[in-house]
């Protein structure tokens, strides 16, 4: 989607800022870089000047915190957006003692496919605007209840005109009634290049029910013949081979994980040794060059939904993993697009510290996307600055919060703590 772009050159001031979360080590205490009375200037969508509220330079426009925290925007790194119906009932089975399964996606592929465009437009808007309203700013979403080439398209193309970044999903499952040989040829060939000009990377669902390691296999390598990254859905219902296999293909990340090895976790961590790894987990790897490790994305509020294990985001971290938390809004198995909520979570029940989990809800969901540095591409085809931080030269992405500290988002959980919210400079809520 275009990026909303400063109406003039004018710099704007964010001063009197109670605590504010930069990400960025060098600028202030911790993994946070937390600064205490701040101060941000914004120019041109992007920040211009960060640092004390008593050192700031002269703006064209000055707005006071009064005392509140302001952080970057969530960055939403895995979403399924583009649907139509609900799974309500499925839900209520859940919630009564019936295991998850994931079969129930093709109940989501019907009332799709029987969608208009408008009815799926309309439905993508609203889930992004709650999600703007929530403090999100990027956001990543998934094709994969089309299952048609027609439809995978369609997806694609819709969601291109909303979201950050778009990602070919027809390896979700195998629509019913098909031949999971067919499919898979159809996936890995003509759906594929069909899709690919209106996406940056491929997802496949590597679980039982699903895609199995040899199928997962041919998706990988298909994506990687057409010059686009990859990303797996892994170890989500039980333990499975989608975690290594994202490690051996390099991919951005792999996301779930509920159940992991020791050895997967060693291998997502070893997966940033050589590549600058541990100076990109710690300052953000734009300007450390080499290649990118596989970053651990942990779905606090689908674990929740499904009465799946909360993935090991602790041990994961604990081990020199990157790890991203990202909220996978759908209407399935976790239809919320509240990152404070997961971040709430990741704190409260998953033992992440809250710099931990608000970085993974931001700069972790940027590395994740490969959108932690400068020059990468929209589906718009414009050139975007780093999102995830706030530091000089990022893209102007902020949330202020009605309330002192980042801390309150768990000391004072599902209260809609969110006062406002800048893109690019813009101000959106």
């Amino acid at each position: 989607m275009s990026e909303p772009t400063a109406s003039d050159a004018r710099a704007m001031l964010i001063e009197n800022i109670g605590e504010l979360t930069t990400n960025d080590p060098e600028l202030g205490e911790g993994i946070g870089g937390r600064i205490r009375e701040a101060a941000v200037v914004v120019e041109g969508g992007r920040v211009a000047w960060v640092g004390a509220s008593s050192s700031a330079p002269a703006a064209d426009e000055r707005f006071d915190a009064d005392g509140r925290a302001v952080l970057p925007g969530w960055v939403d790194s895995h979403t399924h957006m583009v649907f139509a119906g609900d799974r309500t009932a499925e839900f209520e089975a859940r919630m009564a003692g019936e295991p998850y399964a994931a079969g129930g996606i093709n109940v989501t592929v019907n009332a799709t496919r029987a969608a208009s465009d408008p009815e799926l437009e309309a439905n993508l808007a609203r889930l992004v605007a709650e999600a703007r309203r929530g403090g999100t700013t990027t956001i990543e979403t998934k094709t994969g209840y089309g299952l048609t080439v027609g439809d995978e398209v369609r997806a694609a193309r819709l969601a291109g005109r909303q979201v950050d970044a778009v990602t070919f999903l027809g390896a979700h499952v195998v629509p019913a009634g098909a031949d999971s040989a067919e499919y898979l040829d159809l996936v890995t060939g003509p759906m594929l290049a069909a899709v690919a000009p209106y996406v940056s990377a491929v997802d496949v669902f590597c679980e039982t029910g699903a895609f199995d390691e040899a199928g997962t296999r041919r998706v990988l390598d298909a994506a990687r013949a057409a010059g686009l990254a990859t990303r797996l859905h892994g170890n989500q219902l039980g333990h499975g081979p989608g975690a290594r296999l994202a490690v051996e293909y390099g991919s951005l990340s792999v996301d779930h994980l509920g159940f992991l090895s020791d050895a997967d976790i060693e291998a997502l961590a070893g997966s940033w040794s050589g590549a600058g790894s541990r100076s990109a987990a710690r300052g953000g790897r734009g300007s450390q060059g080499g290649a990118h490790g596989t970053v651990a994305t942990v779905l606090p509020a689908c674990d929740l939904s499904t009465r799946m294990p909360l993935a090991p985001a602790r041990r994961l971290l604990d081990a020199g993993a990157v790890v991203a938390i990202a909220s996978n809004c759908n209407p399935g198995t976790s239809y919320t697009s509240s990152m404070a909520f997961c971040v709430a979570t990741a704190v409260l029940q998953m033992g992440l510290t809250i710099q931990e989990a608000v970085r993974a809800a931001t700069l972790g969901g940027a590395m994740a996307l490969d959108m932690d540095r400068d020059g990468w591409t929209d589906p718009a085809g414009a050139v975007q600055p780093a999102v995830g931080a706030v530091r000089a030269g990022a893209r102007a992405d902020l949330q202020l919060l009605e309330a002192p500290s980042a801390t309150h988002l768990a000391y004072r959980p599902g209260l809609p703590l969110v006062s406002a919210v800048w893109r690019a400079g813009e101000r959106v809520v």
